[in-house]
């Protein structure tokens, strides 16, 4: 297997993982499913899936987490391994799968932004975020009390 297939592959297995205990994991399971049985049983895949997915939420918040985590993404991406050796052509679909999900499936890839405001009181409007348009603020006038 070339380089490229094997990094593929374990994006692949890192982003199916991380999706597996989200709300997203419904919405990508039946494609991860379909990508899964290439010349399979999909109904044995699908078990398969929902066995890992339902370790891996009993699993949250357990010292366990960690190691199962690890163990699950280590057996979806031997199985995405041989997938790939065997239908060469299915990384296009798992390219896609990743692409469409990978986001959605780790906190730390979400982009998503903690802020926070210390030091004294805020006498008027903030705005955290990463854009913002057409944005309207009314005032009434009035000075900020220390000012």
């Amino acid at each position: 297997m070339d380089a490229e297939l094997a990094t593929l592959a374990g994006t692949g297995a890192t982003t199916v993982v991380g999706l597996m205990v989200t709300e997203t994991w419904e919405q990508a399971k039946q494609r991860v499913v379909r990508l899964f049985a290439h010349g399979g049983e999909a109904a044995a895949v699908d078990e398969d899936l929902d066995e890992s997915r339902d370790a891996l939420a009993a699993a949250t918040g357990t010292p366990d987490e960690e190691d199962l985590t690890s163990d699950v993404t280590a057996m979806v991406r031997l199985r995405l391994r041989r997938l790939l050796e065997q239908y060469p052509d299915a990384a296009d679909e798992l390219r896609v799968l990743v692409e469409e999900f990978a986001p959605a499936a780790g906190s730390d890839e979400t982009g998503a932004v903690h802020n926070s405001i210390t030091g004294g009181a805020q006498h008027g409007p903030i705005f955290q975020g990463q854009s913002f348009s057409n944005l309207t603020i009314h005032s009434s006038g009035a000075a900020a009390p220390d000012q």
